[in-house]
């Protein structure tokens, strides 16, 4: 076992694991996944969802870090590859453990790529809103127009490149967890003074439109509409439980690596999930929509799509009694809700340096500031946002959930499910009920497999499979111009292989560095 840094108090870890839960997701993600997959109708797989894969993939997660985190590792490589040994040769347990490290290093550095731009947008128009720069404008034309101001995109993402950059530099007790302490109930505090807002507008326009009518549209179950596209719609669901959770991303198992080998992880792995859920479902559901109901009315909120925080909102706060206030607060929840969540991918990658390659922490911050600045530059300077699209298409969905799929493979069926039991319960303050470890064991994976066939099969029809990039695929679903976002397509997925091989081989020369020497017996390991 190695001494690690560790969290400082139990607060600061759940606080730190809800921030890297709590992001863009809810409060801009989840809106318009609601609006465009049926309100209602959509909140009864997302619960399915929750249960049966959510909660399940959480306490794997936790579980996996914590254990690994005894060894010294805070990346997945080594973590999977210590696992997948108790059941196969060390041969084949370096093949799982190269997998898990390729995904997650992947996801870590290409998610942050385009998710940190998106926080950059709500740096700016917190900004935008105080000085009411957008007010009296077409707020569709000022977006569009900001995305192609270069300067500006960069100025407001390199600030939240450099407070990221400070906040993990400082470590995990000294930085992150402070950092968290002081955002996190202040995100709270913002969303419930929203939500109050929200729900006394009444009816400003007409009175056919309220925020009550939005929390209708929401709460009442279309069942009519879940027929009609009920494949449609629960991969949706699933795929926004991933998203919200920060499963399939690597991140929870480093957070969860800074655990002592005997705190808890059952009950702190449960909260996480509530203090998210509270946050998205009771909190981000009772903000964008009712707001967007009230003022633009229903057909214009449900289309708000993907644009509703940035561009139909705006629109809302402009007419709104003290709207520069509560637009400010608005996006700079977001820039909250954002900025805790990326700390922990960027920190997942500075740990890969530390403990990997034996880089300095203060060294190794500024190595991936410089590594993901790079990265980020080519979706900074896309203004049609084609190159975000493309990676979004793949990262924000698919690898998730690959990941999360082998989770369970590896750190159940390959650690023994008898271990994982025990390894759960380890300093637990609550008892998982016996009758949920089958739904680990079996239902979640199952799950997860019906998922990555359903989004095979998606991503084929939509050409994303293809090798030739299609005029439908570039106009319809990435919403370019053919041919002038053909490049950009070609360009997001040469960065996609690269980066997976770079994650490969890390993952490889990480676990070949410390356990070479059992690699070379090739014996399965034998607990006695």
């Amino acid at each position: 076992m190695e001494q690690r840094d560790r969290w400082a108090t139990k607060l600061g870890l759940i606080l730190a694991m809800a921030g890297n839960a709590i992001g863009l997701g809810n409060f801009w993600r989840f809106p318009y996944q609601l609006a465009s997959n049926g309100g209602g109708a959509f909140m009864i797989p997302y619960f399915i969802a929750l249960f049966f894969l959510g909660i399940p993939v959480m306490w794997i997660e936790w579980t996996t870090g914590r254990y690994g985190g005894k060894y010294g590792h805070g990346t997945l490589g080594p973590m999977f590859y210590l696992m997948a040994r108790e059941s196969v040769k060390p041969k084949t347990a370096l093949i799982f453990g190269i997998i898990g490290g390729m995904l997650a290093f992947s996801v870590s550095s290409l998610l942050s790529s385009y998710y940190y731009q998106v926080i950059g947008w709500s740096a700016a128009y917190t900004y935008y809103s105080l000085t009411g720069a957008y007010f009296g404008q077409d707020t569709v034309k000022f977006f569009l127009n900001y995305v192609a101001n270069t300067k500006a995109v960069i100025f407001f993402w390199g600030i939240t490149m450099v407070l990221l950059g400070i906040a993990v530099g400082q470590g995990v007790s000294k930085g992150i967890e402070r950092w968290v302490k002081v955002m996190m109930p202040l995100l709270y505090v913002f969303a419930i003074l929203l939500v109050i807002r929200a729900l006394t507008l009444g009816s400003p326009v007409k009175p056919e439109w309220s925020a009550i009518k939005g929390l209708e549209y929401i709460w009442t179950p279309n069942f009519t509409a879940l027929k009609q596209n009920f494949f449609k719609i629960s991969l949706a669901a699933a795929g926004q439980i991933f998203f919200t959770l920060s499963l399939g991303m690597g991140i929870i198992h480093n957070y969860a690596s800074y655990l002592g080998p005997e705190d808890d992880v059952a009950l702190s792995g449960l909260a996480t999930v509530s203090l998210n859920e509270f946050a998205e479902v009771i909190l981000g559901g009772s903000l964008a929509i009712p707001i967007a109901f009230a003022y633009l009315g229903p057909e214009q909120a449900i289309k708000g799509g993907v644009g509703l925080a940035y561009m139909a909102l705006p629109n809302v706060f402009m007419h709104m009694p003290g709207g520069r206030i509560f637009g400010a607060m608005w996006f700079l929840l977001l820039w909250f809700a954002g900025f805790t969540s990326a700390i922990a991918t960027y920190n997942y990658l500075v740990a890969m340096l530390e403990e990997d390659l034996k880089i300095d922490r203060k060294v190794g911050t500024w190595l991936v500031f410089v590594f993901l600045f790079l990265l980020g530059l080519p979706v900074a300077l896309d203004s049609s946002l084609v190159y975000l699209s493309e990676l979004d298409m793949w990262v924000g969905s698919y690898f998730l959930v690959l990941l999360g799929f082998f989770d369970v493979i590896v750190g159940v069926w390959l650690f023994k499910p008898d271990n994982f039991w025990e390894e759960l319960h380890k300093g637990a303050f609550i008892n998982v009920p016996e009758w949920f470890k089958p739904i680990i064991m079996y239902i979640a994976p199952l799950f997860m497999a019906i998922l990555l066939i359903g989004n095979t099969k998606d991503y084929y029809s939509m050409g994303a499979l293809r090798f030739h990039v299609s005029k439908a695929y570039v106009e319809n679903v990435l919403g370019g111009s053919y041919p002038d976002a053909v490049p950009l397509v070609l360009r997001a997925r040469i960065v996609i292989l690269i980066i997976l091989i770079i994650g490969a081989i890390e993952a490889y020369l990480a676990i070949k560095k410390k356990y070479g020497e059992e690699l070379e017996k090739n014996e399965v390991i034998i607990k006695v």
